[in-house]
């Protein structure tokens, strides 16, 4: 399985299928090092049709050995056998599902508040994730995170970092002085015409501050 670095492609389901996993395998190809599926449904789709999907983007991912996760739905994750679970917030039932994911990748979502950072590193996330570095259309229940934070952060802990939100080619060059292992992306990527050119303008724009 790939490092938690690098570029992390963040899915919307609601999109057409066919497109989506066309552009996921480019992507993939292109070097993309994490997979998240968005806890975005098409209402109508049932649980069963939430499964396949899953099984088809973990299929396209495990022949570059590419991690992928589910947003927030743990037990579809299990049901799909992913290879773990984002968490917007910290879960409720916590102390039920840790043991439920041995071996399995857990990323949790932190903002402005430094005890959450804290709290990962205690429990033993796998990574974390600032949501939101700047403005995003694609991001609505984020705060906008304050740059002091994102430094901080390597002071409480050592488990890899990813940045996103509003991060494009054009701005990425704003985090270079920034400590960080990788970003999170989904229009920057999914909505381009070449979505491969999209992955190689940012990573190796990337390569420039890791």
């Amino acid at each position: 399985m790939k490092k938690l670095e690098g570029l992390y492609l963040v899915l919307d389901p609601k999109k057409d299928e066919n497109l989506l996993l066309e552009k996921l395998e480019k992507s993939l190809k292109a070097g993309v090092n994490v997979v998240q599926i968005w806890n975005h449904w098409d209402p109508e789709l049932s649980r069963a049709g939430q499964i396949r999907f899953c099984i088809k983007v973990k299929e396209l991912a495990r022949k570059s050995g590419t991690p992928v996760l589910v947003n927030e739905d743990w037990e579809l994750g299990i049901q799909a056998d992913l290879d773990g679970v984002h968490f917007d917030q910290v879960p409720e039932d916590w102390e039920k599902i840790r043991p439920q994911h041995e071996g399995k990748l857990i990323g949790l979502t932190v903002g402005n508040n430094l005890d959450l950072i804290s709290w990962a590193d205690q429990n033993a996330i796998s990574y974390i994730s600032f949501c939101s570095v700047f403005l995003s259309s694609s991001v609505d229940t984020c705060e906008l995170v304050q740059p002091e934070n994102i430094q901080k952060a390597k002071e409480l802990t050592q488990i890899p970092i990813f940045l996103s939100g509003g991060i494009n080619p054009e701005n990425i060059h704003l985090l270079e002085n920034y400590s960080y292992e990788g970003v999170a992306v989904i229009s920057g990527v999914l909505n381009a015409k070449e979505p491969d050119t999209a992955v190689n303008l940012y990573l190796s724009k990337m390569k420039k501050m890791l």
